[in-house]
């Protein structure tokens, strides 16, 4: 492709986008695609001479877009967001078209001193302290994996790595049942294992860990030999937006001598309006914290930061530097792919800097608040009517409720979340709370308005009416 064929092309590539955004209220939500619909569609075999853009466009238009769940759509009130402002788009344009690989300050210094300049500005949005550092991973579940590991290594008197696990005795993590899936995920990757992931009680009105019953675990632990090593609480949890009270745990934790990770993945972004901060109240005393601007805040996907208390701890667990990957002449520079399980990184600060300037800090602040109070709203919408009953009270924008249908409840709901869906105007997913399903919404699409929460409450009400 010549430079003529790349200008054309990436016009046209630009122009699609725009066009997609601006038609998204006309899509289902959901791709309305039955299994194996999309993959008929395509050739078993790679073609053995190239084909046109024209071809090859054409060809994207008309297979791929009804095979897409829009996740850019205002309805789209499953999940978390992973949202991606138009701003926040362009940028990764820039960022595709250099194609740096920005593992070393010295294989792109810009993207490393804009990635410890823009994180900074996050950590002082959040109300964190000076004592923080920061990085940029791929996601929350990276971010986890490699507190996980540093709270091990420090556990094993940094031998983890050297020695092997089998060396020591039986590492222990703690956590609640109401933490997302990807701290098991850690857990496994960094050889603990399963077993030895500690599950809290939780109480409360916000579904969080029981400070006490932690201690009394770690105790037991001690007694039995084994080597505790660090706590995973949350701070808006996947389900039903459990918060755990970071200050009361913090206690436990230091009065043990263990490693505290907070992961506030999808919450983390409403900490930038100082009202909301109460969820995560002590949050200072923790060793590492994660959130993703790629939920919330409007960051394109990938882009979830990581603040660390000592990055030293960090770098001391993951860093190998071979001769190729050291960086001679420069005393004090960063290198970030140390502070990451991956070697290689993209330019995910540019991004963020584009995100921030565009919008500031006031424009994110409202589209959050908006999205809170609109989510109370419809909470009490559906308390109003007769036949629904709020399961989970909203913590910022997520709540969940149940329909009161006749004969198996659960069934009866699950019937209701695949009939919305199926509907196609809004998108939503369903939980377990206590044992019982119950359907999930949360607020959090970039361009969402009142109108689209009153969609949802007509959306709902209809298709539940509908139901036999």
């Amino acid at each position: 492709m010549d430079s003529e064929e790349f200008r054309q092309w990436s016009r046209t590539a630009a122009d699609w986008g725009a066009d997609y955004r601006a038609g998204l209220r006309d899509r289902p939500v959901r791709a309305q695609t039955k299994p194996g619909d999309i993959i008929r569609q395509i050739s078993d075999a790679a073609p053995e001479t190239g084909e046109t853009m024209e071809t090859i466009f054409a060809d994207f238009e008309r297979i791929i877009p009804d095979g897409i769940t829009h996740w850019q759509h205002p309805r789209f009130f499953a999940y978390f967001p992973a949202n991606a402002a138009p701003v926040s788009v362009i940028a990764d344009y820039l960022v595709t078209a250099v194609a740096a690989q920005c593992m070393l300050w010295q294989t792109s210094p810009a993207a490393t001193e804009l990635e410890t300049r823009v994180v900074d500005w996050l950590r002082k949005a959040l109300g964190l302290p000076d004592g923080f550092s920061g990085v940029i991973q791929d996601s929350a579940s990276t971010a986890t994996l490699a507190a996980v590991l540093v709270m091990r290594e420090k556990a094993l008197g940094w031998k983890g790595n050297s020695e092997g696990l089998a060396a020591h005795g039986a590492v222990r993590v703690y956590a609640s049942g109401q933490v997302h899936t990807s701290i098991d995920r850690a857990i496994w990757i960094a050889g603990i294992g399963e077993a030895n992931l500690v599950r809290i009680p939780t109480k409360g009105a916000l579904n969080g860990m029981d400070p006490q019953a932690l201690d009394a675990a770690i105790r037991a632990d001690l007694a039995a030999g084994h080597i505790p090593a660090g706590v995973i609480a949350c701070t808006g949890g996947t389900s039903i937006g459990a918060c755990d009270p970071i200050a009361e745990v913090a206690a436990v934790v230091k009065a043990h001598g263990l490693y505290l990770h907070v992961d506030a993945a999808w919450a983390g972004s409403a900490m930038i309006c100082p009202e909301f901060r109460t969820l995560w109240e002590g949050i200072e005393a923790a060793d590492s914290i994660v959130f993703n601007p790629h939920k919330w805040l409007g960051a394109n996907f990938d882009c979830s930061v990581q603040f660390i208390r000592s990055p030293e701890d960090q770098v001391r667990t993951l860093a190998i530097q071979p001769e190729y990957l050291k960086t001679h002449g420069h005393d004090g520079i960063v290198n970030y792919s140390e502070w990451s399980v991956p070697l290689g990184r993209r330019f995910r600060a540019l991004k963020l800097w584009f995100l921030m300037r565009y919008h500031g800090l006031e424009g994110l602040r409202a589209m959050i608040r908006n999205h809170v109070e609109w989510s109370a709203e419809l909470a009490a919408r559906l308390a109003a009517e007769a036949d629904f009953e709020i399961v989970s009270q909203p913590v910022l924008s997520l709540f969940s409720f149940r329909h009161k249908g006749a004969g198996d409840a659960d069934r009866h709901n699950i019937a209701l979340v695949n009939a919305i869906n199926d509907d196609g105007r809004i998108y939503f997913t369903q939980t377990r709370v206590d044992g019982r399903i119950a359907i999930r919404f949360q607020a959090g699409q970039f361009e969402m308005t009142r109108d689209d929460a009153d969609t949802a409450f007509k959306v709902i009400t209809e298709v539940a009416r509908a139901l036999p």
